[in-house]
């Protein structure tokens, strides 16, 4: 093997590593815009319940802000099993990756909170 086909050796291997790190900044980026899309379902429930508190029957607007409410609890685990599914896969090289743990901790604190509020909406009458 001469030098030349090392050096292509060796740029090929940069090169994937290189993929491999935008692989992993792609995922953590997917996962974040799930958790946006996760709030979003929980802001637009409060926002109905609060806007619609004077419909009849008094239990409609709270349910259509539970139906959102629960989307969000159903998208952030969703989210976090397929970001966690797909960092155990790869490895970072020159970047620094999200730690599986604290996606972990970001999906249940959204999901513990949403459950909150369900909570909040249903007996704070």
């Amino acid at each position: 093997m001469n030098d030349d086909d090392a050096s292509r050796r060796e740029l090929a291997a940069d090169r994937t590593d290189l993929a491999e790190d935008r692989t992993v900044m792609a995922n953590e980026r997917t996962f974040a815009g799930w958790a946006r899309t996760a709030m979003a379902a929980i802001g637009i429930g409060l926002a109905f319940n609060a806007l619609f508190q004077a419909m009849e029957p008094a239990w409609a607007p709270r349910a259509i802000a539970t139906i959102f409410i629960l989307l969000a609890i159903f998208l952030v685990p969703m989210a976090e099993r397929r970001a966690c599914a797909v960092s155990g896969r790869l490895s970072a090289h020159a970047g620094k990756d999200l730690s599986t743990m604290n996606v972990r901790v970001i999906a249940l604190g959204i999901g513990v909170g949403a459950a909150c509020l369900i909570a909040g909406i249903w007996l704070l009458v």
